[in-house]
């Protein structure tokens, strides 16, 4: 079952249509209806008994502002898909209407057209919703595409493809002051000045050892901005980043420790709380080797370069409950890069995501 030369025309068609009007996460209500819409003559049946299979793509773009220049550039000011999800939903689409045609010889096909991964909330949002009982899958697919490999290549490996991460938000309380006599107040400048160097110092190893941990500071504030006033209030902002979910929770507690110590020494309160949080996704043998003969069948080059990757991907969530696993699809060595604000989802890759993603469908249900 292939795609006809008309299907890759309305596909780049309406993938180009998503890419005009992006919604960011949590938002993603009219790119869901174009996608229902898109896939009215493929109806929900049953088949015989077998395994339930489930290919995902994300619906959300990104809050930037496009300057690719292409004809069908995002018309919403500050929003674009500088991500590709646009072209992932495109390729779960085609399977979606190869599948109308010729279904499963046995067991399911879910595609899961799955809202705010950019935030880390969307999987974690769909596992967590008691109907995802009803479809619990047996394996799980999904790709992503990759500026900076060859255009078409794979690239797959088992084990830890994407790092856990989360967003640390610590904020320090003291009392202002004028800014003639600081000393009648508790500023955080101080604790600010000690916090910023000394998270980042609690990350270890290099990328290469199961114990790595990295911390980023990514943002920090404090006071008004006025001359008149000593500062009582600043927010220090952190991304947290681990390859293993078991280191997460040591590098959590250390984090918590020195900001508890420091806004101690300063007389400040500290507080803190979390946001954006991806576990670390994982790719299981079993799935991956379906991949690697589906790869291999289809002709398609693959290797393990350039992974894992230090990014993030909410995808992993699905592997708790299935034999998950994720390859990256090359967009193109000199490519720009994912989240830039000239980068646009090459279309040439939708007949090569979904003949992969075809090819293991098949393999395992016929």
């Amino acid at each position: 079952m292939t795609l006809t030369n008309r299907d890759l025309v309305e596909l780049t068609e309406w993938r180009r249509k998503l890419h005009r009007q992006p919604e960011i996460s949590n938002e993603e209500e009219k790119t869901a209806k174009e996608v229902v819409d898109f896939l009215a003559d493929t109806v929900y049946d049953s088949g015989q008994a077998g395994p339930t299979v489930l290919f995902r793509s994300e619906l959300d773009a990104l809050p930037i502002h496009e300057l690719s220049g292409v004809a069908h550039a995002s018309q919403v000011p500050g929003k674009s898909h500088m991500c590709g999800h646009d072209g992932h939903t495109a390729i779960l689409a085609a399977l979606g209407r190869q599948f109308g045609r010729q279904r499963p010889a046995r067991g399911r096909v879910v595609l899961m057209f799955q809202p705010a991964e950019e935030t880390g909330n969307g999987a974690a949002g769909v596992v967590a919703d008691p109907r995802f009982s009803e479809i619990q899958p047996d394996f799980a697919f999904s790709l992503h595409n990759l500026p900076g490999v060859p255009f078409g290549e794979v690239r797959l490996k088992p084990g830890v493809v994407n790092c856990a991460s989360r967003g640390m938000r610590i904020v320090l309380e003291g009392k202002t002051a004028h800014s003639s006599m600081p000393e009648t107040g508790s500023s955080p400048m101080l604790a600010v000045s000690e916090l910023m160097p000394q998270l980042p110092a609690l990350g270890r190893r290099t990328f290469a050892d199961d114990d790595f941990a990295m911390v980023t500071v990514t943002h920090c504030s404090m006071g008004e901005a006025v001359f008149g006033i000593a500062p009582g209030y600043a927010e220090v902002w952190a991304t947290l980043r681990t390859r293993r979910d078991e280191r997460m929770a040591e590098l959590v507690a250390a984090a918590e420790a020195l900001a508890a110590r420091i806004a101690a020494q300063h007389g400040l309160s500290v507080r803190h709380n979390y946001h954006e949080i991806f576990v670390a996704s994982v790719n299981a043998p079993d799935a991956v080797e379906h991949l690697e003969r589906a790869l291999d069948e289809e002709g398609v080059s693959r290797g393990e370069e350039a992974l894992p990757m230090r990014a993030s991907e909410d995808f992993g969530i699905f592997g708790h409950s299935a034999k998950s696993a994720m390859f990256f699809l090359g967009a193109g060595e000199r490519y720009p890069a994912l989240h830039n604000p000239d980068y646009d989802f090459p279309d040439d890759l939708i007949p090569i995501g979904s003949k992969i993603f075809m090819r293991a469908a098949r393999n395992l249900l016929g």
